[in-house]
């Protein structure tokens, strides 16, 4: 009896070797098969492929399983050469190397795959845990097969490639049982979509009416202000992060942890302690209630961010630095470094702390020749990471691991910039703008580190100086397909060098730029955390230095224009009752709220300065859900204004 081929070893690519092992072990295996070490292949009748190499080395690849079910006599605990040998052999004896099929034949995508099937490979613990993610609700972004491509299926915690049809090849960027629960997302997202659906929502359904605690909370901090929210209201509100947290609302229980932060640091009379930040969050609760509850837009997932596991455990993964930032907070000195990884298209952000010593003297240079994971922090900051230990938040914070068996290491950046997938890399800067333009607002997406921070190609840059009243030094730069951003480099004391290393590398030359981008009145600008030049990155804020150097001076700044100056004076009103408590807002408070709203009605925002007069007049209200409900309604109005304008 003559077993029947391997169609899945046949299909496997080089690249799909690659993403299972690694691209050196498929050239060494290549190689040795060139050289003529090529092993004696057998295939059983139950579809076990032997492969006996020259060296001794029996590798054995079973039916089913893929490479993890394999094994080798080599001793190699995970892949090895012999493994992708095997695999190349047996192409080149079929003579079929990754053999696609017919463009006549219908292609296998992953929503042909059961849940039987996934069962019986994944377990029960997999589709369980899934499951609580369905009824949670979560989108996926697809591909599907094609001749020269694989059915991928990117997920909020991960992406999933299904390399050859079935169970047996399948990689992703995660690793133990979140690996498993992802492949089981994935087949589940293919099964719901339309055919050829570029995205898809899965599960969900009324997944707001789990806010109610939380937005009843919200009010009480809005109707009795900072001034009288007091322990008992803070612990109320830390339970009902955790609860949030539970039912996985991972959005809002986020800015629950925020509003206690800034209640708490009031009540430290902290100088970090910030009443428009405030504001924001009393606002940021209620707006996305709301919007999880609308039939249509974006996926209620998405706002609440149900789609998200608390944590994924990552495999080998690959990431490109793009820079750091160093910041005071209150007593804390912070850091954050930002990595890429280019298959997911995330920006991931290792977040570290340090209290600040009496006489201030730590800065970013300081903090670059620390350690961390076994790595120069400023080596993580400007190069190529490659871990084997590491785990992402919701929140897409990078978490290191430090142990005995943890393995991180840094490699020169080169061009690895030029590598990163468009959704990171702007090259088009008016095409950028229309792109943050069109995302939802901040008070409703994702709450994600660094989520607008991407690496924009420079084709010129023109140094415009430094202003002293802003405190910020400004260039122009041009990039190779049109559009022009404003540079900005605002002076921080945690960071004394930065301005001086971000001239000189602007008169010396940039071919591009990583860092926070974001819209202000019409302009695109960008911050940034890192620049290129022709001898490597510049991270400005690891910068030697001490504030003594002569800087080339700006013109002169323009004035304020009048819209942005009535929505500021919107946004102070918003905030002056937010932190004094509508129930205690007296007759001043009225008066500003009709100024803002006079001020928004002479620039021609009519429907927000409708929203101000509304709340002008429940400020004289006994009904406090009237007077919660027209701020809230002036609130968001007013800081989407902000953003848009």
């Amino acid at each position: 009896m003559t077993a029947e081929p391997r169609h899945d070893l046949l299909a496997l690519t080089p690249d799909a070797l690659a993403a299972l092992a690694n691209r050196g072990l498929v050239k060494r295996a290549a190689k040795d098969l060139d050289a003529g070490t090529a092993p004696t292949v057998a295939l059983a009748d139950d579809g076990t492929l032997t492969a006996v190499f020259p060296d001794g080395a029996e590798t054995a690849l079973p039916a089913s399983g893929g490479l993890e079910a394999s094994t080798c006599t080599c001793g190699a605990a995970g892949k090895c050469r012999h493994r992708i040998g095997a695999v190349l052999a047996y192409q080149r004896a079929q003579d079929a190397p990754a053999a696609a099929p017919a463009e006549s034949e219908p292609l296998a995508t992953p929503a042909a795959i059961t849940d039987e099937e996934l069962r019986e490979v994944l377990g029960h613990h997999a589709l369980k845990a899934a499951e609580q993610t369905r009824r949670a609700g979560y989108t996926a972004r697809l591909t599907w097969p094609g001749p020269d491509r694989p059915a991928a299926a990117e997920l909020p915690a991960a992406n999933v490639s299904f390399l050859v049809p079935g169970l047996g090849y399948v990689h992703t960027d995660a690793t133990g049982p979140a690996r498993d629960t992802a492949i089981v997302l994935a087949v589940w997202a293919f099964r719901e979509a339309a055919q050829d659906a570029a995205t898809v929502s899965v599960g969900g359904g009324a997944a707001a009416d789990g806010l109610d605690e939380a937005l009843t909370l919200a009010e009480r901090v809005l109707l009795d202000g900072a001034t009288g929210a007091d322990g008992v209201l803070r612990a109320a509100l830390q339970r009902e992060s955790k609860a949030l947290t539970r039912r996985r609302a991972h959005w809002p229980a986020g800015a629950v942890d925020d509003l206690v932060d800034q209640l708490e640091r009031y009540e430290d009379r902290s100088a970090s302690y910030d009443p428009q930040r405030l504001a924001a969050l009393l606002a940021e609760l209620p707006a996305r209630a709301r919007a999880a509850r609308h039939p249509e837009g974006t996926p209620a997932a998405q706002i609440l961010g149900s789609e998200e596991a608390d944590a994924t455990p990552l495999t080998l993964v690959r990431l490109t630095a793009l820079g750091a930032r160093v910041g005071t907070e209150g007593e804390t000195r912070t850091l954050e470094i930002y990595l890429a990884q280019s298959e997911t298209g995330m920006v991931l952000a290792v977040q570290r702390d340090w209290p600040v010593p009496a006489d201030g003297t730590l800065t970013g240079a300081d903090l670059a020749s620390r350690r961390l994971a076994g790595c120069k922090i400023g080596a993580l900051a400007s190069g190529n990471t490659v871990t084997e230990a590491a785990s992402r938040t919701a929140a897409r914070a990078l978490k290191l691991g430090t142990g005995r068996l943890a393995k991180t290491q840094v490699l020169p950046l080169g061009l690895a910039w030029n590598d990163l997938p468009e959704s990171l890399r702007a090259t088009n800067l008016d095409a950028l703008a229309d792109e943050l333009a069109a995302r939802p607002p901040a008070l409703v997406r994702p709450r994600v580190t660094a989520e607008s921070l991407r690496v924009v190609a420079v084709e010129e840059a023109r140094l415009l100086g430094y202003d002293p009243a802003s405190q910020c030094l400004t260039a122009e730069v041009a990039a190779p397909k049109g559009g022009t951003a404003l540079l900005r480099v605002p002076h921080r004391a945690a960071a004394p060098g930065a301005l001086e290393a971000a001239e000189k590398a602007l008169l010396k030359g940039i071919t591009a730029v990583a860092g926070h981008v974001h819209r202000h009145r019409g302009e695109l600008i960008v911050e940034p955390t890192a620049l290129l030049t022709e001898d490597g990155p510049v991270v400005p804020d690891f910068a030697p230095g001490d504030d003594t150097a002569e800087l080339a001076a700006a013109d002169a700044a323009a004035d304020t224009d009048p819209v942005s100056a009535a929505i500021d004076g919107a946004l102070i009103a918003c905030a002056d009752l937010a932190h004094q408590g509508l129930r205690s807002a007296r007759e001043p408070s009225r008066r500003r709220v009709e100024a803002a709203a006079a001020e928004l009605q002479r620039v021609g925002l009519q429907r927000a300065a409708t929203d101000f007069v509304h709340l002008s007049k429940s400020l004289a209200d006994e009904d406090d859900p009237v007077k919660c409900a027209a701020w809230t309604a002036a609130a968001v109005r007013i800081l989407v204004t902000a953003e848009l304008h």
